[in-house]
């Protein structure tokens, strides 16, 4: 697996790479540092969407985990830049209760580019961010999106 880290308003991120797809997006510096190809391509995109230049990542995506966490993700893909929905949504969509399209979003393991902070709890409410800041960095990139004001 490789890894290239940068720096972004919400602080230091490391994007990895395995077999030709992005795998995992975590906070902090990582330790080792490879200029691939798909890791500057990801590297370009995500300040691009930061700058908000750039509404639709454009990576190939290979997360990690179960069947059922796939589903949700893959929902939470089709959420749209700028709009949100929420965990009874997309559990409808998946067929499973809200509280586990809210685990599902808790192990995400790309953040921002798979859009977890786009799911919302009923009544317009938050719910949770499981990255680094909690909520207040859901609320950042609801903001930077034109999701919230």
């Amino acid at each position: 697996m490789t890894q290239l880290s940068l720096h972004s308003p919400l602080g230091d991120l490391t994007v990895s790479e395995d077999e030709g797809a992005i795998v995992s997006v975590d906070w902090g510096w990582g330790a080792m540092q490879t200029e691939t190809p798909l890791l500057l391509a990801a590297k370009r995109q995500l300040e691009r969407y930061f700058d908000g230049d750039l509404k639709r990542f454009d990576l190939p995506l290979r997360p990690y985990g179960t069947k059922f966490k796939k589903q949700v993700w893959d929902a939470m893909l089709r959420i749209p830049y700028g709009d949100t929905a929420t965990y009874g949504k997309i559990a409808a969509a998946v067929g499973s209760p809200a509280r586990a399209v809210g685990g599902a979003c808790g192990a995400n393991p790309i953040p921002i580019i798979i859009p977890c902070h786009r799911v919302l709890a009923a009544g317009g409410g938050l719910g949770g961010y499981s990255g680094d800041g909690g909520t207040e960095t859901k609320v950042f990139l609801l903001r930077l999106e034109g999701a919230l004001l």
